[in-house]
């Protein structure tokens, strides 16, 4: 695993985040599509990131799905975790993006996008803090703020809510009963 790797000025970037943005396929999942024998499509999910997604929702960070594409696995997914902000088959994320600014009456370095392919170049190039997973293409990972340490689908998404909460200076608030006495309370 290669260290995650935070450019100058990521730190305070993150720190202002009040909305996550997520990519799914290759991101919130490894990528890969299973067909099962009837043509129903599922993904993997991995339930580090379902966590870091419940800790920054606790943290009161709202968090939204755009996608390229649409599976009813990503609905449940969502559902699951309480995203009612859910994109897909989202052809121009920069437009789907303006839209929620607009809906959320909210700034655009206050939005934070975490993608993994060239789709999501202009996003990334818009938001206040990029992120990418680790196994991202290399255009993708040098247009970040922050790259991961793990690939996506597996904790990347984790990885890049701690940082956000250790910027924002919430961290202590989200995690610190964990390290005090167990409780999740």
């Amino acid at each position: 695993m290669t260290p995650p790797l935070a450019r100058p000025g990521a730190a305070a970037k993150a720190g202002k985040v009040r909305i996550l943005l997520l990519d799914v396929d290759g991101v919130l999942s490894d990528g890969g599509i299973t067909y099962d024998g009837e043509g129903r499509e599922s993904k993997r999910f991995h339930v580090r990131d379902g966590h870091g997604i419940k800790m920054i929702q606790r943290a009161g960070i709202e968090v939204g799905i755009i996608s390229g594409r649409s599976a009813e696995a990503v609905s449940v997914r969502a559902e699951e975790l309480g995203i009612s902000l859910v994109r897909q088959g989202v052809f121009d994320k920069v437009a789907a993006w303006r839209e929620i600014l607009e809906e959320r009456g909210i700034f655009p370095g206050e939005t934070a996008y975490v993608g993994d392919d060239v789709v999501d170049l202009p996003l990334l190039r818009q938001v206040g803090f990029a992120a990418a997973v680790a196994d991202a293409e290399e255009y993708v990972r040098s247009a970040a703020d922050y790259v991961s340490s793990r690939p996506g689908g597996q904790g990347a998404v984790r990885e890049i809510v701690e940082f956000i909460l250790r910027s924002g200076g919430l961290w202590e608030q989200v995690a610190g009963k964990y390290f005090r006495d167990g409780s999740p309370g």
